[in-house]
């Protein structure tokens, strides 16, 4: 389960684009947050999760955040600031066992086009050449289809897929998108075949895209409706008045508080793992500032982003070294990603007694590297701050969240669960992961 959301710049109050994304997976799915420089391509083909595509000749320079396991990304911003993000939605049909699959094409996207429109046509012409399809899941079988975002400096699209049929909506103010189909009769561009895979489907014309292709149970489910509903109403009624700590504070937002992760739902937008019907939880995610010159992203790099701070990075300046990449096993805490584990699986039964501690000096360190970026962004433009510089904040705001982090995990005493088909749930977990929390 997933949530994307585009503030285009008119409906900011910095005059700003704004895109955001959290990514959600199974717990010990862990994400590699990666930056991939400008590259000049001799080799035909490149190899991505399960097929070859037709390489090109240069492909620019990305942030992307990916499963550690495939090679396309759940997320991402690029250095014209592209950005682009895809939702595992559910439908009648459509499903391949082999194929691209949505993060392969929202990283093909990314390393191609220098607009939202260029991204969007990289997107569709893809999917009809080469179809999607094949497991999305390290752990289980998992297919699906998938809808994107896709946004830059000065518009925005929402693409909506099944199997190798699409319908594109352009974006006007904001807009959001979650695991369920959201166009209905009304579309800007659609696939050339699209009428006639919904007649095969008993629909009638003129096609109601969301009536026709949705799959009810695993839509219902999801509780994708509810959480699209609930992000675009919330984007709505903020307009004129969105910026980064909005966006934050709806990435971080649970269906109810006071929460307490083993009654959680999904309907929180902010995931937590909790059994067999919640099998997922955010386990990254992504505010991107589109800014025509000097892109911004703010990344967690770990999971649950209620108790994680947004750090910057620059397009312009890259990623520091931030040790090594995760797997689904624990590393003892060298990659950056589980380190974060080590305090969020202490609150999985404490959370209550202790988040808004965490969350409290998470947003402190988070509100002081805001300014940092931005202050640095604007000398960056006229000239007086290097890329060297602006690497440097990004190390140093990666470092102190982490530190903050292990302090608070040291502090924290770990809690008895109360539920105890939760509790058996996260010590099958921990195990699978060789973590021992």
């Amino acid at each position: 389960m997933c949530d994307t959301l585009v503030a285009l710049r008119g409906a900011t109050r910095d005059g700003v684009t704004i895109f955001a994304k959290n990514s959600d997976r199974e717990p010990n799915e862990a994400q590699v947050l990666e930056f991939v420089p400008r590259m000049r391509h001799t080799e035909e083909r490149v190899r991505v999760t399960y097929v070859e595509v037709e390489q090109v000749d240069e492909t620019y320079a990305v942030l992307i955040s990916r499963p550690f396991w495939m090679w396309g990304a759940e997320m991402g911003v690029n250095e014209f600031g592209v950005a682009v993000g895809n939702e595992a939605v559910f439908t009648r049909g459509g499903y391949s066992k082999t194929g691209l699959t949505g993060m392969d094409l929202v990283r093909l996207a990314l390393e191609r086009s220098r607009t939202a429109r260029e991204a969007l046509k990289w997107i569709t012409s893809l999917l009809e050449e080469y179809g999607q399809g094949g497991n999305c899941s390290y752990f289980r079988k998992m297919f699906y289809n998938n809808s994107f975002l896709v946004a830059d400096p000065r518009e925005a699209w929402v693409l909506e897929t099944v199997g190798r049929e699409w319908v594109a909506e352009r974006v006007e103010s904001v807009r959001s998108i979650s695991n369920a189909l959201t166009i209905g009769e009304r579309w800007d561009s659609s696939s050339p075949g699209l009428e006639e895979a919904a007649r095969r489907l008993g629909c009638r014309s003129p096609v109601n895209f969301r009536e026709c292709f949705s799959d009810f149970l695993y839509t219902r489910v999801s509780k994708g409706r509810e959480r699209h509903r609930y992000t675009q109403g919330e984007l709505e009624k903020a307009v004129g008045k969105i910026d980064f700590f909005f966006v934050a504070s709806l990435l971080r937002r649970h269906s109810r508080e006071p929460y307490e992760p083993s009654r959680g739902s999904n309907a929180d937008i902010c995931m937590h793992a909790g059994g067999l019907t919640r099998p997922s939880q955010t386990a990254a995610s992504m505010i991107a500032l589109l800014y025509e010159e000097a892109p911004v992203a703010f990344v967690t790099g770990t999971s649950t982003p209620c108790i994680s701070a947004y750090k910057p990075v620059f397009l312009s300046a890259g990623l520091p070294d931030l040790g090594p990449k995760p797997s689904h096993v624990f590393d003892g805490g060298a990659s950056y990603w589980w380190k974060h584990e080590l305090l969020s699986r202490k609150l999985l039964c404490g959370y209550s007694r202790y988040a808004g501690v965490v969350a409290r000096e998470m947003e402190r360190v988070e509100r002081k590297y805001f300014e940092k970026a931005m202050e640095a962004r604007t000398g960056y433009l006229k000239g007086l701050v290097g890329a060297e510089e602006l690497r440097r904040i990004t190390a140093e705001a990666f470092r102190e969240a982490a530190e903050v982090e292990e302090r608070l995990a040291a502090e924290v005493k770990a809690s008895r669960c109360l539920n105890p088909l939760y509790a058996l749930y996260w010590r099958r977990i921990n195990r699978e992961a060789s973590l021992t929390a």
